[in-house]
Formats: C-alpha cells, structure tokens, sequence
C-alpha cells in the first residue's frame, strides 16, 4: 500500500534568530502561524583540531575547508545547538510550510540557508524578509515572499572562509614571532594599523610655539564685539595650520607672506596698540545656508551616539537591537540613507505638525549614499511603522539606554525632511596703527540664524579640534558696521599657543575613517573595534583609542611581511570583490582559488607568500629606536627599555634594562623619558651577604613584577656530576647517572617601603623565611601571616583574612589574628570597599544590584550571580537597564561547563545548487 499522505494541520513554522524577535513577530501574525528561534547560527567551522580523525590529514585538514575541491567549507552543529535543532526540527514535523525570516542581509540570509540544510523541510519552504517589526511591515513581508538568494549566501560564506585562510595562515606567524595568543584578521589587522600608524605620527610631530593677539572692540554706541589679529603690515599672521608636523613653518601657498609672532613681537605690538585709534576696512555679509544630514546609517548612527551619547559602537549596537527586536525601529545594519515613501510622509507630516508647515520644504528631500557598493537595499535606521512614534510616546516603554538612542534616531529621521536653516554670515576687518608703526589688522566674524528650519529638531556633532572649537565658540552675533566707522580697542591681549599633535581616534572617528576607505561594512565595524581591544592591541584612554607597544610589533611585521594583506585599498578591494558576489557577477571558488593559490607569477596567492617568507628577525621586528642608545623590546612579559652592549662588553655581561610603565602611552615615551627611566633604575641585583643557616648568598633584584629577595642555590659543575658514585643495573650494567632534582630558592618580594639600594641582609632573610607561624586557634588549625599578590594577609587552613599593612606582618600576635578571625568575613578585607555603582533590586532575584572591584576587574553582582563589565563599557556609562540584562544573560547561559566532548563527526553538507 502507498504511504499514507501527511494530514494537514494549518500550522505554518516561522524561525528567526531571536527570543525577542520571535515574541515580537508572533503579535502580527495571523492564526496558524508559530514563532520560534533559531538564537543566532546553528553551524560554522569547527577547529581544525576538532575534525574527524581521516579528514585530518586531508585537504580539510589545515582549515576546516577543502582547498582542493572549490574551498568547500566543512560544517558542524555547533554542540549547544543540537537542543535547538532538535526542538526545530519537532515542530517542523506537525507544519505544512516554512518561513524563514531572519535578518535581511547576508548573515541572515547565511543563518536561513545552514536552516535549510539541517532540518531538511519536506513541506514548501518560503524566505521571509522584512526592516521593521511593525504590522505594515510584517504585512508587507508576507505579501512580498521569495526563494532563498544564494548569491547572498555565496558572499557570507566566502567571507568566512576568507577570514578563516587569512586568521590560519598569518597569526601562527604572529605567534612565532611576537607572541603567543595574537591573531590577524582582514578587517582587525587593517584598523589597528590605522591607529599605530595615528600613534607613530604623534611620536614623531614636534610642536611649534606661536603668539597671536585678541582684543574687545567697542562701537561709538558701545556695542562690544571679540576680534582676532589676522595681520601686520599686510602679511598673514601665522596660525597652528601654518606649521608641518616637524614644528616648522609651511611654504606659503599664494604670494603673501606668512609673519609668525613670538613672545617680544606680540606683547611690544599689543602694548603700541593701547591707545591706537581703530577703524572698519571692510564689511563682507553673505546668505548662511546649512542642510540637515541624512537618516542614520549603521556607521554614522555610532558615530553620533559616541559624540552624544558617550557610547562605544558595541554598547551602541547592542541597545540598537534591542529596539529594532521590539519594533522601535528599523533594521539596525545598513550603509543606505533611503528612506521609503511611507516613512518619507511620516517624518514630513510630524515635523509639519510639531513645528509648523513652514519647517518642511515643498518637496520631499532624497538622500544618496556615498557609495555605489552598499550592500543590500535596505532603509536608513529611522523610526519603526508608517507613522512614526514620538519620543514622548514611548518614554514610559523603554528603558533609559533604549529611550535615548530612540529619541536620537526620531529626531535625526525627522530633521532630515525638514527645511534648510537660514540666516547670514557676517566678516568685519578693522585695523589700526601701533606707536611703532605697525599696521595691525583683526578680524571677527558673526552667524545670525533668522530660520532654524531643521535644527529646531536636531543638529548633527562633529569631531573637531580644541582650537576649531575655540573658533567657532568666537562666532556671534555682529553689531551693525559701515566701513570707516571707528572703534575703540579694549583689553588687547597677546597670548601663546603650542601646536597640538594628529588627534588620537575615537571609536566615532575610526568608524569614520574605515567608512570612507570602504573598508569593512555595518555589521563588522563594533565587532572589530572590540576585537583589537580584546586582543590588547588598542586599550581607550577616556574616549581616545591607544596602540599597545605589542600592536606596534604585529603591524611592523605585517607592515614588512605581508604588506599587501594590511593595505587599505586592496582590503577595500576584497569588500568591493564581496559585493560583486553577493550581486551574482563574481563566482565564490574561483574568487577564493586567485585569493589563495594566486594567479600565475604576477599575482602570488597567501599561501606561496606564507611558504616563501624566508629568515624574519623576531628581535628586530619587537625592537623599536627611542633615542640614542635606548631601545625599546617587546617581551615575554611586556615592553622594557634596554641600552644594548658595547662591541667589547666582557661575555656575560647583562645589559641595562628599566620596565616601561603600563600607563605610558607610546607617544609619551620621549627620549627624555626614556633616559629618565634608565636613570632612575638601580642595580638588577645587589649581593646582600649570607644566610648564617644554609651558607647560602642573598641577593636582591628587581624583576617584572617588583623587585624581591631570593637566596642563590649553588648548581653543581659537570666535573662535580662526574664524581657522584654510579648506580649499577642487576645485569652489571651502569645506569645512566641521574638529572640532580633541582632545588626551589626561597623568595620573597619587597615591600613598597623598601629598595634593592636599601633592602638589608636582616629584613631580606626575615622576608625569605614566610609565612611566619603565629600558633594555633583551639581547634589546633595553624595560623599563618603572609604576603601575596593583593597584598599581606593571615591564612587558617582556607580562610585567609586581609590585614592593614605589610609591616604588621613582623608585628602581628596570635591573639590579635585570632580577633581578626572572630569577626563575619567580609569579602576584600576586615572592612568590605562600597561598591563602584549600585543599581537597585534585580526584578529576577530581588536581590541589590551593585558593581565590585573584582581581583580581575569590576564586575555586577546580584549576589547569587556574578558577570564581568565588558571591557568597552566605562562603569559611568553603565546603566541600570544593561546591569539588569547582562545579569539575565549569564543566568540564561547557566553554569560553565567543564571539558565537553568534541562534536560528534559530520559528513560536509549538501552544496547549495
């Protein structure tokens, strides 16, 4: 008999990646549909140390991908998704269709096609994509279903393997020749070149110093305004832009002279112009317009929020998924600033309505993007729905982080459809004559807005420089002026600058700059920022990104081994190259062959410059010159300066070396400092004397991490060896004489009131013979006194109890420890430190929530469960709402787990046709 047909059931399957986007989705479906998640990807490429035991040592073997057969990549469920899958796969089996309905772009695209793949759906299949959780917009989605993009799928995947050859082939190098645990990444690799290269121009700029004046000028009816020298005898004066990064003066660029102005210069011209008698020379007004900015897009949306808000891009994006899951907003990745008709008319109408019909111009305003490869066509981050929800609306709704970055996103969406700002821009030149002659000419200049248009909604931030700040600080309102009227000078001050050095990037700034390099896309900007902090390479110093010294080793070797692999425009290329894919013109395994195999002797692949890398000089590539005879190395354990020995130094001379302080930025670390250092280090050790008890020497020194006391154990001389009596085997034969066990030296560090200059033989041997016994409690447990890592402390058996200082150490009595210990232990101490941050009750386990030093960073605690504060987030700009969250995070992932098991093996998946 023929197999019984499958009954219908209604049920119609719809997966995403999110909870909260399920949640989302399931109020705007209609009856039938069921909502479940598939949380992020299923699958990816293992380790290479996790395949099958036979694939090991084939094609498959170095990367997980099959090089020789069109780069196929070989996939396995990740272990904690197999649950996942398994429920997935269960509600499939009762559904008559499946709609995928993850992101819109090519990682979502990726996340439907491993979807596919694995559950293998025997009922019709639909790709659903949709830019905003909204009922128009989920309508919209369902009207407008299609066949899965392959070409999308291609590009996502050649990514990865892309990533997976360049990460495989170059970091080894890094390990073997800097240190262990780094990595390269095609995006990673470039942006941190961007920020050593930033550094490397700030340590070599010298500044220059110059004066200029200013002065308050009044009118016959004593209207007052600010003016700027610009001027004497007719030649410029000269300004901070007027000076190279070598502190010296710049060829003009017309013929007129360029005058800089020094200290005597400027205070003699300021003291001839007391009581100089100023005229107008001239009046220039002209029509000021400004245009509002685009919609947001994924990068100038973390751009602002860090000028704005004070965010990283992560915490930036994190919250924007947020409101994006909920359906507050549109889809959060995205380089386009289209906006559709609908929204268009919502943001026309709302502005229409809170400030009036003359704020919106008579035709709707069309933005176009800036570069012709955007990935797919989505919108511009704005508001969710066909009508837009103002921030008043949804205050009550949203958390604070959510409430802020909504508002931002409201207001710039609705700006940017609104009427341009008008006014005038007015520049005055006044001069008059010093006593000794000097014609000396000031100008000002004034900005009259008489039409807010757009900026009565919003007005984008900009990154500018203290002295453009200053500047534009100066720009006011002029009082009327005719030329020839005449003016009295008041309080005409001369005053000194320095040239400032190229500004560190910020997270916004170094968006910024990848964006218009085209380097990276939306989805990769946060990632890599957190990713070249994680690593170490880039650690922030308020806003201000800054290269680690271990960066400036990675980028030098990449810089002179793999050069073209860290240039900006061939990894901009690759993205270019990417798109192409994604637009079907490109096929993926031809792409990937060139990429690593090369293309005839003109074009190597990475794996022949990998093979063909010849001798590379690790001490060299950590070494860098900071002044003459200094050296700066990258070591084991971290940057030290060293004056290397001279030619005829006897054998076994060490040379000099001085620990660089971890919170020395590079730029900071002058010649001067350099020579400081040195200076300021004392002997690496110092011969105490004896040790009356064993015969052996104490010596002092000053290691990596402090400087301590140990005593020198004699090693025994191979003559010594030699004569040891030789054990016999019961055949007669010798055995084979014996690796003498060596001895551990006792050690102890310093305390902070001690020196290797000063430390005596006395405090040495009493610091070499802890812990110091005090007795015994009443059950007979021993009570001990010691020193440790966070400083002295008494231990019984395991509770260990922190004391005030290291000098009670010699001090403290039994009945004093045994107080100590009647006392409730409090973490940290006798006296718990007040917590960094408190956050309230956890609405989960209605326990504080509050923000501890921990011994490896501060960490938010609710006393049951305990999470560290992302490295990106300072704790000012932590807020209750990601406390909460991050808390829920934790709990939802449970307890870490111990030595799983490698994934089960896997046959590579079917290609996609």
């Amino acid at each position: 008999m023929p197999p019984k047909a499958k009954e219908k059931t209604g049920k119609k399957l719809v997966i995403v990646e999110s909870p909260a986007k399920s949640k989302s989705i399931a109020k705007y479906l209609g009856e039938g549909f069921v909502v479940d998640a598939s949380v992020g990807h299923i699958r990816d490429l293992p380790q290479p140390s996790e395949l099958p035991a036979d694939l090991k040592k084939t094609s498959v073997g170095k990367f997980a991908v099959d090089i020789d057969n069109d780069f196929e990549p070989y996939y396995v469920v990740y272990p904690d998704k197999k649950k996942r899958v398994a429920d997935l796969k269960a509600q499939l089996k009762d559904a008559d269709a499946l709609y995928l309905a993850t992101d819109a772009d090519r990682e979502g695209e990726a996340i439907a096609w491993h979807l596919l793949q694995v559950l293998k759906p025997k009922v019709p299949v639909y790709r659903m994509a949709f830019t905003e959780i909204t009922k128009e917009g989920i309508a919209r989605a369902l009207e407008n279903i299609r066949e899965l993009d392959t070409d999308l799928v291609d590009a996502q995947e050649t990514r990865r393997v892309l990533d997976r050859l360049y990460g495989y082939e170059i970091s080894p190098v890094l390990w073997r020749k800097v240190a262990r645990g780094l990595s390269a990444g095609r995006v990673q690799s470039v942006a941190t070149r961007l920020v050593v290269e930033r550094e490397r121009e700030r340590m070599a700029f010298r500044s220059a110093s110059y004066w200029d004046l200013s002065g308050e000028f009044a009118t016959a009816a004593d209207e007052s305004f600010r003016a700027k020298l610009v001027a004497v005898d007719g030649a410029r004066v000269a300004t901070g832009r007027d000076f190279d990064d070598r502190g010296e003066l710049k060829a003009p660029k017309s013929g007129t002279g360029v005058v800089p102005l020094d200290r005597d210069a400027a205070t003699s011209l300021a003291e001839g112009l007391e009581e100089a008698a100023f005229a107008v020379q001239s009046v220039d007004t002209k029509p000021y317009t400004r245009r509002p900015a685009a919609p947001f897009t994924t990068s100038t949306l973390q751009q602002e929020a860090s000028r704005k808000l004070r965010w990283s891009s992560k915490s930036t994006m994190q919250v924007a998924q947020r409101l994006y899951e909920n359906g507050y907003i549109t889809y959060m990745r995205t380089d386009s600033v289209f906006l559709s008709n609908e929204a268009v008319n919502a943001a026309r109408k709302q502005a229409a309505e809170l400030y009036g019909a003359d704020s919106v111009p008579a035709k709707p305003r069309v933005y176009k993007g800036k570069s012709d490869t955007a990935q797919e066509a989505h919108e511009a981050i704005r508001p969710a729905g066909d009508s837009f929800r103002r921030p008043v609306d949804v205050r009550g709704q949203l958390g604070a982080d959510e409430f802020r970055l909504y508002e931002l996103i409201w207001k710039r969406t609705v700006a940017s459809q609104m009427a341009d700002a008008k006014g005038s821009t007015a520049s005055v030149r006044l001069s008059g004559q010093a006593r000794d002659g000097r014609t000396a000419e000031f100008s000002a200049s004034g900005t009259v807005i008489t039409f807010r248009g757009f900026m009565a909604a919003y007005e984008e931030g900009r990154d500018i420089s203290p002295a453009e700040e200053a500047e534009n600080e100066a720009e006011r309102r002029l009082p009327v002026l005719k030329v020839a009227d005449p003016l009295t000078g008041r309080a005409i001050e001369a005053s000194g600058h320095e040239t400032s050095p190229p500004p560190r990037y910020t997270e916004a700034s170094i968006v910024a700059e990848l964006e218009a390099r085209e380097i990276g896309r939306p989805s990769t900007y946060a990632p890599t920022i957190s990713t070249i902090m994680d690593r170490g390479y880039v650690t922030k110093r308020g806003g201000a990104l800054v290269p680690s010294w271990i960066a400036f080793s990675v980028i030098r070797l990449l810089e002179e081994h793999f050069a073209r692999y860290v240039d900006y425009d061939f990894t901009a290329r690759l993205e270019d190259d990417l798109d192409e894919i994604a637009k079907g013109h490109l096929a993926r395994s031809a792409w990937l062959r060139k990429f690593y195999f090369g293309e005839g002797q003109e074009a190597a692949g990475l794996q022949a410059v990998v093979e063909n890398l010849g001798d590379i000089d690790a001490r060299a590539i950590n070494s860098v010159e900071i002044a003459p005879g200094i050296v700066l190395r990258v070591g084991k354990y971290g940057p030290y300066l060293e004056k290397p020995l001279p030619a005829d130094a006897p054998e076994g001379t060490e040379p000099q070396r001085a620990n660089v302080p971890e919170d020395l930025a590079p730029d900071e670390l002058t010649a001067e400092k350099a020579r400081e250092l040195m200076e300021a280090t004392g002997p690496e050790e110092r011969e105490l004397g004896v040790d009356p008890e064993t015969g052996r020497a104490i010596v002092a020194k000053d290691g990596r991490y402090g400087a301590y006391v140990t005593e020198v154990i004699h090693e025994p001389t191979p003559e010594e060896l030699a004569a040891l009596p030789v054990e016999y085997y019961k055949n007669g034969k010798p055995k084979p004489p014996k690796k003498p066990v060596k001895e551990r030296p006792r050690t102890g560090s310093l305390f902070k009131s001690m020196s290797v200059e000063t430390v005596t033989l006395e405090e040495a041997l009493r610091l070499i013979r802890l812990p110091r016994v005090l007795g015994t409690d009443a059950e007979g447990t021993e009570i001990t006194v010691q020193n440790g890592r966070f400083g002295p402390y008494l231990k019984k058996g395991s509770d260990s109890r922190s004391i005030g200082s290291e000098e009670e150490i010699f001090t403290i009595t039994l009945e004093q420890a045994l107080e100590i210990y009647s006392q409730p232990k409090q973490r940290g101490g006798r006296t718990a430190a007040p917590p960094l941050a408190e956050f309230g009750d956890d609405p989960v386990t209605e326990k504080p929530i509050v923000v501890k030093e921990g011994r490896f960073g501060p960490y938010i605690t609710d006393g049951v469960t305990n999470i560290t504060v992302p490295r990106d987030t300072a704790i000012e700009e932590l807020t209750r709402e990601r406390a909460v969250e991050l808390l829920a995070e934790k709990r939802a992932k449970g307890p870490v787990k111990r030595g799983a098991k490698k994934p089960a093996a896997r046959r590579p998946a079917a290609k996609k046709k």
